[in-house]
């Protein structure tokens, strides 16, 4: 660090010139755009499904949407409308109720409230659909008729403008949140400005990197807002720490000729919180690689995506920022503003201190018992993969689906999708047909099973041998029908099935009707498999919890070694890492308790979706180190300079007790914006960090964590001999701060 910043000093001006290049890049590829998606997981059950429809009906089903008009004369108008999406390049088919003829079109109609609706599907792959939705959307007109578009493409559409609109107002609304608490802090309009400049670049290049990546890998729409929310928070933050030592340094008065002091006060500066910086960003950037052990999924994108704004604030914290302090040099105090005193002082601190000190049991068993307290609600988690109704109900595809759902339920319904996959073609003959009736049959005697949709129906009127001779060889009455059923059931070697329920898909009734038909795996010499809304967010629960304890035990244990390296104690990683798992439980039974059980803002609760749990802890437990690292830094500092536990606990909390508040203001104003959005999943993000950071910098650094160093006495700096003699050999006696 010593070395770096002197090298920073001397070409000051070319950095900044670099970073300026960097600032173009960003900005080049910000205006190539990415190709978002709304987040997948491979391998999955549910997945191979999807493939498998795919395959009968020549695409994916995901790229057909729902188009419902409502109006006097629909039908006309109706087709009027649908005129220009018949010739359009991007559209495959449109099927109107007159198109599904008469069995299948009654359903597309409600004559007593003159609604009908169309399914237009548009070519390539959903990517590509997405991309050329809003074109179809803006072909899709009438003058007469009332038109609202739901299904996955519309849905993805309307998410990626919302999320466009919530991540443009967080921002809004949370820099000059920052810039007051900055100013509260320095005083000075622009020392309170370089953070808020360090925080701008770092977004910019992160998302800029993570759209570029999303022409490569397979990247969720709200990564974007997620990379935002990280990079802001911890380039303000890591900028917090330089600019409050670099002040301090100069109140210290590191020599007397502008240039020197200056000078010096910046070595110091890069020497001790820059140096904090780097294992914080280490810290953060361990959290996110956690993500990494989900790979197949959008988690992992979001981890490099995450990782590289964390490594682009730490870059740009310790080049663009001191050498902007180079520049500046006393104009570092130039645009003096005038507010209050801080509501909390330094000797509010120091009493705080000196009081946790004098009664660390008294503080540490009410602060323990409220963050346990606070977790309970954690235990009845339940998960359930985002849908169309994370979006807020004004938004098109949320009120299309509310629509469907009112004015043609059985279209709206539930329905777990089968498919039977057979080794040789064709898929259907009489023996396999007879063990397709018995398997309908068995499925259509479950109490939460309205009916079977496909070739065979367990219908019990009909019998396996008029049933296959209907499906084989049908008569020329029934042919047009048989005809029909197989183009939408029946391929070379697949046949479909839907089984339409009255459980809600988040229901366990739901997921109970998945799991007995899973077990019917064996159908004639086919394999069946099972997909739909219930099976995806069944597996991608399975996905998520078959590798969270691989990951959270991975980011344990490299953060233990991470603190061991720099404190080189045994107890002091420990507790740190018990102290981390404590704010994250009160966060996440807090995050259950609102969104999950529809209390306080939220009036719609649902379950949790499943990825949320684990990317907040990867991301959680590495913000967290930041405060932890600052803090047991100076506490380390006072130890070594006065070999008395107690009096380098107290001045530890006093030195930095204040900037971890402040430092956390930033953080909470900027996650809080974020929990202002309309998207839930992003509410959910927003608010989770937010209250897990507020209660790490208050709960627990400021009581929790000097109460148990207070306790622990002189243990709290016990290491192995070997290490410590390695150390002296290695750096010498003279650099306590430098390792």
């Amino acid at each position: 660090m010593t070395s770096l910043a002197a090298f920073i000093h001397r070409h000051r001006w070319q950095t900044l010139v670099g970073s300026a290049l960097l600032l173009v890049g960003s900005v080049a590829l910000l205006l190539r755009g990415g190709l978002l998606t709304g987040g997948t997981i491979r391998d999955l059950e549910s997945e191979h499904t999807q493939r498998l429809i795919r395959d009968v009906l020549g695409h994916s089903p995901d790229v057909t949407f729902v188009a419902v008009f409502q109006g006097q004369e629909a039908a006309r108008a109706m087709n009027e409308a649908l005129q220009p999406l018949r010739r359009h390049p991007a559209v495959l088919s449109v099927q109107t109720p007159e198109d599904a003829g008469p069995l299948l079109g009654a359903a597309m109609r409600n004559d007593r409230t003159h609604a009908a609706f169309a399914l237009i599907t548009l070519r390539g792959e959903p990517k590509q659909a997405l991309r050329a939705y809003p074109e179809v959307r803006q072909a899709l007109q009438s003058t007469t008729l009332r038109i609202t578009c739901t299904g996955r493409i519309p849905f993805l559409h309307d998410l990626d403008q919302t999320l466009e609109h919530d991540l443009l107002r967080a921002e809004i609304l949370s820099l000059p949140l920052a810039l007051l608490v900055l100013l509260l802090v320095f005083r000075t309009g622009v020392a309170a400005l370089l953070p808020v400049g360090v925080g701008g670049l770092s977004v910019l290049g992160g998302i800029a990197v993570v759209l570029a990546l999303s022409h490569r890998l397979d990247v969720a729409q709200f990564t974007v807002n997620v990379c935002s929310l990280i990079g802001l928070g911890v380039a303000i933050d890591y900028s917090l720490f330089i600019v409050s030592r670099y002040r301090e340094e100069l109140a210290a008065g590191s020599g007397t000729a502008a240039g020197p002091t200056y000078q010096a006060a910046l070595v110091r500066a890069m020497t001790t919180a820059g140096r904090v910086v780097v294992f914080s960003g280490s810290a953060v950037g361990t959290g996110l690689a956690g993500l990494l052990f989900f790979e197949g999924s959008y988690l992992a994108a979001m981890g490099i995506g995450g990782a590289i704004v964390v490594l682009l604030a730490v870059l740009f914290a310790l080049t663009f920022l001191p050498a902007l302090l180079a520049v500046l040099g006393p104009r570092i105090h130039a645009l003096p503003v005038r507010l209050p005193k801080l509501p909390l002082p330094q000797r509010f601190w120091h009493r705080t201190a000196h009081r946790v000190m004098r009664r660390p049991v008294l503080v540490l068993l009410p602060t323990l018992a409220v963050l346990l307290l606070m977790g309970v609600p954690f235990l009845h988690l339940r998960l359930m993969a985002a849908d169309v109704r994370v979006l807020p109900p004004a938004v098109e595809a949320r009120r299309g689906y509310e629509l469907l759902r009112a004015q043609f339920g059985e279209a709206a319904a539930n329905r777990v999708e089968v498919a039977v996959h057979f080794p040789t073609a064709p898929a259907l003959n009489p023996q396999r047909i007879s063990a397709l009736y018995d398997l309908a049959q068995r499925v259509a005697s479950l109490p939460d099973v309205r009916r079977i949709e496909g070739v065979v129906d367990g219908n019990p009127a009909y019998d396996k041998q008029s049933l296959s001779a209907a499906l084989l060889v049908p008569d020329l009455f029934a042919l047009p029908l048989v005809r029909t059923a197989k183009k939408l059931f029946v391929g070379e070697y697949v046949v479909l099935l839907n089984v339409v329920t009255d459980a809600a898909s988040d229901s366990a009734r739901a997921q109970s009707l998945v799991r007995f038909v899973r077990q019917q795996r064996r159908v004639a010499d086919g394999t069946l498999s099972v997909g739909g809304p219930t099976a995806n967010d069944m597996d991608a629960t399975a996905f998520i919890l078959q590798r969270t304890p691989r990951a959270v035990g991975f980011i344990a244990i490299v953060t233990l070694l991470m603190l061991f390296v720099m404190f080189r104690s045994v107890l002091l990683p420990i507790k740190a890492v018990a102290m981390n798992f404590l704010s994250i439980a009160g966060s996440f039974g807090a995050l259950v308790w609102i969104f999950q059980d529809g209390h306080l803002f939220i009036h719609e609760g649902r379950p949790v979706e499943p990825a949320l749990p684990p990317l907040l802890f990867c991301v959680l437990f590495g913000l967290s180190m930041d405060y932890e690292v600052l803090m047991l830094s100076r506490i380390r500092e006072a130890w070594l300079r006065t070999g008395d536990n107690t009096l380098a606990v107290a001045e530890g909390l006093e030195k930095t007790a204040g900037l971890i508040t402040s430092a956390a203001a930033i953080m909470v104003a900027v996650f809080g914006a974020f929990a202002l959005a309309s998207v839930v999943l992003v509410q959910a993000v927003g608010f989770g960090m937010a209250l897990a950071v507020a209660l790490d910098a208050t709960l627990v650094r400021v009581l929790l964590v000097p109460a148990t160093m207070r306790l622990f006495g002189a243990a709290n700096w016990w290491g192995p001999r070997p290490v410590a003699w390695l150390r002296k050999r290695w750096r010498g006696r003279h650099h306590p701060v430098a390792w």
